[in-house]
């Protein structure tokens, strides 16, 4: 499983009440401390194997329903009603997070080293501000390697048979941790008459924001795209899609919400397009390419360095 940040989803998605979340093969429990902040543990009590996720918040701390063991935010046990020692080995693995964006993200580390600072998910300046809409976002499982999704930065011949919005110009570019993808094309669905333009951009392994321009119904629209997975395991993840699209000045709130309900529905209706085809192809690790298609080979390096030979 690659190291880097990984989304949970909205950060609205959590609150006091325990999470069961099945990632990385194994499982893991997300809840809000008392001052509010979002922990994540392991989410098998090593005592007897409870699912912690059916336990209870008490301050900071998560107490097993089985059998009583509290476990700190840090992972260390902290109580045990019964014992009059608590065991040295008590201890369970407390996973690295960050609210950004108004997402929840963990991050992951097959070594367990620390979160490396210069790969943070940048700040969205936009998010929170009046003149957008919050995240739309959907959860769709995916039952392949995530490796297909990733792809999708460099795959330049798909987007006119699956999108019917054949690249006008295509452009990858590969810089320590971020990937970029910039087109242009013809997309009637998202731009009407006018050339739909998008800037997408991996920051990491599994976390991608687009920034996008089309129209819709002769109007300008501007929107952001979220593009996230996190393995379930290695032949699956959940895959979430959100958009959030500038609102339109001089128009009713009625109205603007209707134009935004309208065009992130079209955004998601191309977006399934490749999920169609995820959950059918087949993975190759060694493609047969053809002088047309975009630099796979190089993205697919980019991407190995986010995973331990």
């Amino acid at each position: 499983y690659a190291r880097g940040w990984h989304c949970l989803g909205k950060s609205t998605s959590y609150g006091k009440e325990p999470v069961q979340l099945n990632y990385f093969g194994t499982r893991l429990v997300a809840f809000r401390g008392e001052e509010n902040q979002l922990i994540v543990l392991d989410g098998f009590c090593p005592h007897m194997g409870a699912d912690l996720s059916q336990g209870y918040v008490e301050g900071n701390s998560l107490r097993c329903s089985m059998h009583a063991w509290r476990w700190g935010q840090d992972g260390v046990c902290d109580d045990i009603p019964y014992a009059k020692k608590i065991p040295s080995k008590a201890c369970i693995k407390s996973w690295p997070t960050l609210e950004r964006n108004g997402l929840a993200f963990v991050y992951n580390d097959p070594e367990d080293n620390p979160p490396i600072p210069e790969q943070l998910p940048p700040v969205i300046e936009a998010y929170g501000s009046d003149d957008w809409s919050d995240w739309e976002v959907v959860l769709i499982p995916i039952h392949t390697n995530c490796r297909e999704l990733v792809d999708n930065m460099a795959d330049k011949a798909h987007f006119g048979p699956v999108h019917a919005s054949a690249a006008m110009k295509f452009h990858n570019t590969f810089d320590r941790h971020i990937a970029v993808q910039s087109m242009e094309g013809m997309s009637p669905r998202l731009a009407g008459d006018s050339i739909l333009k998008t800037c997408a951009t991996y920051y990491g392994p599994a976390y991608m924001i687009t920034e996008m321009s089309g129209e819709m119904n002769g109007i300008p629209v501007e929107s952001k795209l979220l593009v996230s997975h996190i393995p379930i395991t290695t032949e699956s993840f959940d895959l979430r899609f959100g958009v959030m699209v500038k609102l339109f000045p001089g128009m009713s709130k009625a109205d603007s919400d209707a134009m935004v309900k309208g065009y992130v529905e079209l955004t998601q209706q191309a977006f399934f397009e490749d999920v169609a085809y995820w959950h059918t192809k087949k993975r190759v690790d060694n493609p047969l390419l053809c002088d047309g298609d975009g630099p796979i080979h190089r993205l697919r390096q980019w991407y190995n360095q986010f995973y331990v030979n």
